[in-house]
């Protein structure tokens, strides 16, 4: 096998090259990683030139490089923001000692299925979008997704460093083991189920990147705080390039917003599904679907785990130095909300097994302001709809409204109404169908965009709209 000049072909600011068991290790894994990707990754676009952003180091000058790239020579690289050694634990039972620069041997066990569930989340959305290529919108779209793909690819990579790094052989085989399961595989899915949910189209694909990304935002930030310094130093910088999956998806959805009231207005009409655009109401349901999935990925309202993480130092609170208390939560409480078997109520529960919850509703209030910038858009339009987040129970499979039925609003129903009314209130068949109708043929002209989607304000990185972000021919 040849040998593999890491600092070049892999840009790094871990040493990889002076560490003789981690470039053996690398070598062999690889080969490995680029058949996933060959086999897995965007389909049919492999040859293409895409004018990709690629991160050669953590400084601001270093980590937003343009060029035109094909995807399998793209340089995926392994970043840590850089170490203090004053940096202390912040919370949990080893607060204010330092930062640990190896796996303490009592939490090797936990840190390392962290570390693969993490990572495991990865490679899992490259293949769930592997075909919507085909479908898309405008080149600068196809672009955006490709960013977004390699970009995954790439955290995927950083987490395969700690698991090589840190973890010996256990670490090896986990990091292999992430190649080896895929998304919606009947034997070897993904360990999440959001990540064996279909992505069939570019309405599912901005919605996926605005709700479920966003969980992984959370949960890199409370990664962010781990007291393992390795993980808090790769998620702090996974956290850089995270933002601009969340911002696809968010703006991607307010231009279909958009572009739909341009259309009502154009044509007085709320039927605009006869005009090639998506209509409000199947958006609504869209949201629906994507917030409630996503809300699951924090699992249950209580849970041990949670809380001997925390106390252990593996993983904190989102933004953790910012929270006013003593960071131990041993006396602590924290407000949950539970169905009483006729209204909600919230009852105080100690904070350390609730640190699920306390998560969970930081993201849903950010969701909360992301549907009201859409909201915006639409008030512009001086249109008498709004967009909704679902009530926290709604098309709930973890946690303590798993077993119960409720309406977008909170209304608790029988598993009957639910069969009844459920179309009204997440995609059918037929939404799926409709949606998909849109998106038959791709928009490849340069400066060119599918009906039911508006152009964004501006080009990437000050080019204009109209420039070749991939190049097909």
């Amino acid at each position: 096998m040849s040998s593999i000049n890491y600092d070049e072909r892999i840009p790094n600011n871990v040493g990889i090259a002076d560490n003789r068991r981690l470039k053996r290790a690398l070598e062999a894994w690889q080969p490995a990683f680029l058949d996933w990707w060959r086999s897995n990754g965007p389909d049919g676009f492999m040859e293409k030139d895409v004018y990709l952003r690629t991160a050669i180091s953590v400084e601001p000058d270093g980590w937003m490089n343009f060029d035109y790239v094909k995807m399998p020579d793209y340089r995926w690289g392994v970043f840590l923001m850089p170490s203090s050694d004053e940096r202390k634990i912040n919370f949990g039972r080893h607060k204010g000692e330092p930062a640990w620069q190896e796996v303490p041997g009592e939490y090797r066990a936990p840190l390392r299925r962290m570390i693969v569930i993490q990572g495991d989340t990865e490679p899992a959305s490259v293949e769930q979008q592997r075909y919507l290529g085909h479908t898309c919108p405008s080149l600068y779209d196809l672009r955006s997704l490709f960013q977004v793909n390699v970009e995954e690819g790439r955290h995927l990579w950083a987490m395969a460093y700690l698991l090589h790094a840190y973890f010996g052989r256990d670490g090896r085989d986990e990091a292999d083991a992430l190649l080896q399961r895929h998304s919606g595989h009947e034997d070897r899915p993904r360990i999440l189920g959001a990540f064996n949910e279909e992505t069939p189209d570019w309405l599912s694909f901005f919605m996926f990147t605005t709700f479920t990304d966003r969980d992984g935002k959370f949960q890199l930030a409370s990664l962010a705080e781990s007291g393992f310094d390795p993980l808090a130093r790769s998620c702090q910088f996974m956290l850089r390039e995270e933002g601009y999956h969340m911002s696809t998806g968010e703006r991607g959805v307010g231009r279909i917003i958009r572009r739909t009231c341009e259309v009502m207005c154009e044509h007085k009409t709320d039927d605009v599904r006869k005009h090639g655009v998506i209509d409000l109401p199947t958006l609504q349901k869209y949201v629906n679907f994507h917030c409630s999935v996503s809300m699951d990925l924090f699992g249950a309202e209580i849970s041990t785990n949670a809380a001997n993480s925390y106390a252990m130092g593996i993983k904190g609170r989102f933004r953790e130095e910012g929270i006013d208390d003593d960071h131990l939560l041993t006396d602590a409480s924290y407000p949950v909300e539970a169905w009483t078997g006729s209204e909600f109520k919230f009852s105080d529960e100690p904070a350390l097994t609730t640190l699920n919850e306390r998560l969970r509703n930081d993201y849903y209030a950010e969701c909360a302001r992301i549907v009201d910038s859409w909201n915006e858009i639409i008030r512009e339009f001086g249109i008498a709809f709004e967009l909704r987040l679902p009530h926290h129970a709604f098309h709930r499979a973890v946690g303590s409204f798993a077993e119960l039925e409720f309406t977008p609003t909170g209304e608790l129903i029988t598993k009957e109404q639910w069969n009844e009314n459920h179309d009204k209130w997440i995609p059918n068949d037929d939404d799926h169908v409709f949606v998909r109708s849109l998106m038959q043929e791709p928009v490849t002209e340069p400066g060119k965009f599918a009906n039911w989607i508006a152009p964004p304000d501006r080009g990437l990185n000050r080019l204009p709209l109209d420039f070749e972000y991939v190049r097909l021919s």
